[in-house]
């Protein structure tokens, strides 16, 4: 994901995340990924959101995307997991068609609404700090 920022959600996410296996695995999305989602990135770099993402406590490692596109195919062929966590905002369907390709090639199991329903979004709080 982006966590650009973290919110509330992320936490929601890692908590539920944490609690489905021994190890979880955060794959952030590169700048370049970012800016190609959403136009812009809130945090200053890559790294820092890396830094912060490891500082959670139910984070055990923090990989950034290696992938050009927006999907994360590229980070799921290198971590390889058992489960992918897929937050409040995903259900079926919602995933893109080379996620699901790469999820059935290498066995990974999808787990969808992970944390509970969507609370917050960083494009609204983007958004938000725009308007003011």
């Amino acid at each position: 994901g982006g966590f650009d920022p973290v919110h509330e959600g992320h936490i929601r996410l890692l908590k539920a995340a944490k609690q489905l296996g021994d190890v979880l695995v955060v794959t952030i999305n590169s700048d370049e990924q970012l800016i190609k989602k959403k136009g812009q990135t809130f945090y200053p770099s890559e790294n820092e959101r890396k830094e912060i993402m490891e500082s959670i406590k139910y984070v055990d490692k923090v990989i950034i995307d290696p992938g050009k596109n927006v999907t994360c195919e590229e980070a799921l062929k290198i971590v390889k997991p058992d489960i992918l966590a897929k937050g409040g905002d995903r259900v079926p369907g919602s995933m893109p068609e080379i996620e699901l390709q790469v999820c059935k090639e290498l066995g990974i199991r999808i787990i969808y609404n992970v944390g509970g329903e969507k609370v917050q979004s960083s494009s609204w709080l983007i958004k938000r700090l725009k308007g003011n």
